[in-house]
Formats: structure tokens, sequence, C-alpha cells
């Protein structure tokens, strides 16, 4: 979440109108994250989240995202609902940008996540995967690794600024994932939330208490997604060593959260090495191109691409799915 467009308090009051929520009683933006403009919204009727879509997202991928929500909600999961305006429909237009609000969930955002915490975030995904298993909408991941070359070009000399000897080891990585071509593994697949960081999972204390922002989501390889979540919650900081630790306790705890609810399958538990690698690199690959291209002036500081070069190097090391705890 971020802002990068600003909102009139006349702009806000003729977009409430279009709904049965009553009047503005606070409203204030969001600076975590970094690809829409989110606002915390209250009325005279509750709270709300205000999300203005900006152009790195494809217009066309919206009624997917809101479909999506609509269908966990549905069916009971916790996540934002699509709040659907006078005339029944959930997407408008504020600011000259596609908005949408919805429904304000509980709970907070893990800043260091507990082994505990680990586990639940992996029921939770595995409960969300399994919820969507007969949603019918399709995305494609358009940060795939047929992305990756794209997403780089251009980079290496920003990447050499960042550490000297970084343009090699990403050169390499990206040879060797074009060499196993994991897109071609035959792997159980399904609707993936695809950016689940733990600024994305809200808890009450130690149990998880809903998803957010699931405007990444696509069509992929579910076992894709667990290993993006290896990536986010189950590293440490390590400032005396100056190094990023994989915390084994807390991915052994996601993985058993995850497999108590959906047991991955063998071909799955062989493919994780491959899948954390895949993940480390796409992330270390938007993260660089956000380095370089974020707007001035927007409330939000981008994320240093060093982190997941140095998960990179760790996933290199790991030949099996024992090499996370699992």
């Amino acid at each position: 979440m971020a802002v990068y467009t600003q909102v009139s308090d006349d702009a806000l009051a003729a977009f409430l109108d279009e709904y049965n929520l009553g009047k503005a009683l606070s409203f204030k933006g969001i600076a975590e994250g970094v690809e829409n403009s989110n606002y915390y919204l209250e009325t005279t009727t509750g709270r709300f989240i205000l999300t203005l879509f900006e152009k790195r997202v494809n217009a066309d991928d919206l009624p997917y995202f809101i479909g999506l929500k609509q269908h966990l909600a549905g069916k009971g999961f916790p996540c934002p609902e699509p709040i659907l305006a006078k005339d029944g429909k959930a997407l408008r237009t504020l600011e000259g940008r596609p908005a949408v609000i919805v429904s304000f969930l509980d709970g907070l955002s893990p800043k260091k996540p507990t082994p505990a915490q680990c586990r639940g975030l992996g029921e939770g995904l595995a409960r969300m995967h399994v919820t969507l298993s007969d949603f019918e909408m399709t995305r494609p991941n358009s940060l795939g690794p047929s992305a990756w070359p794209r997403l780089w070009a251009g980079q290496s000399d920003e990447a050499e600024k960042l550490q000297p000897g970084l343009s090699a080891l990403i050169d390499e990585a990206l040879a060797d994932i074009a060499e196993a071509k994991p897109q071609s593994l035959t792997l159980p697949r399904g609707t993936i939330h695809a950016d689940l960081f733990p600024d994305n999972a809200f808890f009450l204390g130690e149990d998880f208490s809903g998803i957010i922002d699931f405007y990444f989501a696509c069509t992929d390889a579910l076992a894709y997604d667990l290993a993006i979540c290896l990536n986010a919650w189950a590293f440490d900081d390590n400032p005396g060593r100056g190094a990023i630790d994989y915390n084994y306790s807390k991915g052994a705890n996601l993985i058993a959260g995850y497999e108590s609810v959906r047991p991955l399958q063998p071909t799955e538990r062989d493919a994780l090495p491959l899948l954390a690698r895949g993940a480390a690199l796409r992330f270390f690959l938007t993260r660089m191109v956000d380095w370089t291209s974020t707007p001035e002036g927007a409330l939000v500081k981008p994320k240093n691409p060093l982190e997941y070069a140095c998960r990179l190097a760790f996933h290199r090391k790991v030949t099996s799915a024992e090499g996370y705890g699992a």
C-alpha cells in the first residue's frame, strides 16, 4: 500500500454520495507498500479502506481482483470485502483513477513474525488456496519467469552501485532459472496471492485474522505461493553480522501449518528450492525497478533490493525441502 494520488475533500464527498455509507469522519493515507494509493476511511456507518489503482495496474484485471475477494468473503474467509455502490457495482472512478472501497479488517500486521504466527500464516494460506479451488476466474502471472529478463534489462549498473558483483549474481541466477524452466513443471495450480508479506496479513495476538492486498493475485503453482511466504516470513535480520539469516523454526512452522490444511504433493516438495529461488529473484527484480523509478513525493520509501539478493544466495545452496525445515 502507498499514496501516490491525492484526494480532495470535494472529490471524496462526491464519491461517497454514490454509496450508502454516510459522511466521512476520518480520511488519511496509508504509507506502507509500493503499488496503489490507499486510504483509511471512517464514515458515519463504519470503517473502510479506499484504494485508487495506479498506472502500473492493468484496469482489465480489476474485475478479477474484485471477484476474487467477493468469492473469499462469500465463503467466510477473512479478507476485505468490496463494497457495492448504489448502482450495485464495486468499481468506480475517483481523481481520474479506478477506485474501490472495501470493508475494514481487524488485526495487526506483525513487524517481527513469531514461529507461532508463521504457523498460523501457513494455515491461513492453505485455507485460502482450498477456498479458491472452485474460483473460476483466471489471470496469468504477469510477473512470472518470462517477465524477469525484461525487469532486469538496464538495471545492472544500478545493481553494481548497490553491491559490487551483484550484477553477475543476477545474470547467473536468471540463466539457472531459464535452464530449469519452473513454469513447465507439472504442479498443482490455482489462484495464489503472490505477495503475502507480513504487512498483507493480520493477526490478533498470535492468531491469524485475515489477508489483504490481493492485487498481485494470479493463477500459478500453489507451492510458489508457499515459496514466496518462506522468503517473506522465515528470514531474520542479523545486524551483528550484517546479514539476513534463514530462521529454521519459522520456516518449519510455516510449512507445517500449510500442510496441516493442504499436504504438499511429492512434486511440490521437490520443486520447493527452485520455487523459492524464483520467488527471491522476482522480488529482487521488482524492488530494483522500484528503487530506481518510485516517483518523487510518494508517501512510500522503496524497499532495498539487497535483502532479496541475500535470500537468493541462501536458496541457491538448498537442495531439498528438508533444507527449509520441512
